[in-house]
């Protein structure tokens, strides 16, 4: 094809995928929920070399959807399966990190750069990349800020909106913003970066981010911990968060998601006999040797112990017991999908309302589905429970979704009557644009429609994706 060579011209013939089994990984999503094939595959390996690909694309008259690790969880990142002619661009090869600065506590990384990748060099400076979620071993920057990503230590540093300090983004124009300033303090107009940052890919290509660092973390403590009750762990939640200590992980966990990873994982031990119905994984650090975490911790489990909001619990004793007990959850979304088809919510609600959301999930959900198995699992100090129902042993993914499919908008309209969102870390994509239709603001709707507009009037950024 002459336009695919016109644009081999540009990024190197190698950089052009477009072989049926070349093509075939870029053309279905994490969840084998969502497929979508590409017209091809085009990785450039610079910024230059994206925005000239841009350009070409809007010669050819082609949509671009962005794509980096392929690890996202609602379908932003393949093409929609009737929308217009495609090309996935992939950020895989702009996978440098450009800059560190362990006094200023920042550091400068492409698209491509792998999350893990980030945290290794932000710790061999003496520095902590905070953001930390299962999939960091595959994901990479650009498509942690398009959705942006949350994970375990939301609750302590945020989501990754929260560190970035500049963006540099490829417009639909092919035009470059350079916004990749350090500085703290910019009140010189509208913070551009944030239109991006969660925008999966709807009005440019984030191409490099200036992050924040944080203080290397010098102790830690964690425990695993049995408790009766969401409400027993929001009482537990509030007494390590008024401890002295740093708390930067509060998992909250259903007995039965703990059943799953015991179940299906590899090499998983479970800390604790599985005799309570809810656990919580708790994790306090210090940025000081001398900090007495252990005494702290200790201390405090007692307390609820007393208090009755703690069952039993079992602190860390070592590094490897520690990272069993995160190995635990971060391998959980892979146990959960060995299990078998079940259908996802990704919602958030006030921290308080953490045990309203469960109680009425429980009773509303069973109520209507008895023959699912209801699980939660998820960051309760942030507030984002996300709970999943299990097909019964013997149906497939087709029947379970026809069978069940209302469970998520049920979810999602708990969660929204309690003041939450039907989207907390996951991001819209395809799987959510119902939800967005239900349940966004309409003068939100309208604003974004009008910068998706000013930014792409074509519409042909990852057409399909977030708006309804």
């Amino acid at each position: 094809m002459q336009s695919l060579a016109a644009v081999a011209e540009v990024i190197g013939p190698a950089n052009v995928l477009s072989a049926p089994e070349d093509v075939a990984p870029y053309a279905v999503d994490w969840r084998n929920a969502y497929r979508g094939t590409p017209v091809a595959v085009l990785r450039p390996g610079t910024t230059q070399e994206v925005a000239a690909t841009m350009r070409w694309c809007a010669e050819a008259g082609l949509t671009v959807v962005p794509a980096g690790g392929r690890t996202g969880l609602a379908g932003a990142a393949v093409p929609a399966a009737n929308g217009p002619p495609a090309v996935v661009l992939s950020l895989e090869r702009l996978n440098r990190i450009r800059a560190i600065d362990a006094r200023d506590f920042s550091i400068v990384a492409e698209a491509g750069c792998v999350v893990q990748t980030v945290q290794q060099a932000a710790a061999e400076a003496g520095r902590l990349f905070p953001i930390q979620w299962g999939a960091q071993g595959t994901a990479q920057i650009g498509g942690m800020l398009s959705t942006n990503a949350g994970g375990i230590r939301t609750l302590r540093w945020g989501n990754a909106r929260e560190l970035v300090l500049g963006l540099e983004v490829v417009l639909p124009d092919g035009r470059v913003l350079d916004d990749l300033r350090r500085v703290r303090k910019d009140n010189s107009g509208y913070a551009l970066r944030h239109l991006f940052i969660g925008g999966e890919g709807t009005l440019g290509v984030i191409t490099a981010a200036a992050m924040r660092l944080q203080p290397a973390v010098k102790r830690v403590e964690t425990a695993f911990v049995a408790v009766p009750s969401p409400d027993a762990a929001l009482s537990l939640f509030s007494r390590v968060m008024e401890s002295g200590a740093e708390v930067i992980a509060f998992e909250l966990c259903a007995r039965y998601c703990m059943a799953i990873a015991a179940k299906n994982g590899v090499g998983l031990r479970i800390p604790l006999p599985l005799e309570s119905p809810w656990y919580v994984m708790l994790e306090l650090a210090a940025a000081h040797e001398s900090v007495p975490l252990r005494a702290i911790m200790e201390d405090t489990l007692a307390a609820a112990i007393e208090a009755g909001e703690v069952d039993d619990a079992a602190i860390a004793e070592s590094e490897a017991q520690r990272q069993m007990i995160w190995k635990i959850r971060e391998d959980y979304p892979e146990c959960s999908r060995m299990e078998g088809p079940s259908i996802n919510t990704d919602t958030a609600v006030p921290v308080s309302a953490v045990p309203e959301f469960l109680r009425q999930v429980e009773r509303e959900v069973g109520a209507r589905w008895p023959e699912g198995l209801i699980s939660a699992i998820g960051h309760a100090g942030d507030g984002n429970i996300h709970v999943s129902l299990h097909a019964p042993a013997g149906m497939d993914r087709p029947s379970w979704v026809a069978r069940a499919g209302g469970m998520e908008p049920l979810v999602n309209a708990i969660a929204v009557s309690l003041g939450g969102s039907f989207s907390a870390e996951h991001g819209i994509g395809q799987s959510k644009r119902h939800a967005m239709a239900t349940h966004k603001n309409p003068v939100a709707m309208d604003l974004m429609r009008a910068v998706k507009a000013a930014l792409d009037p074509e519409n042909r950024m990852n057409p399909g994706k977030v708006l309804p």
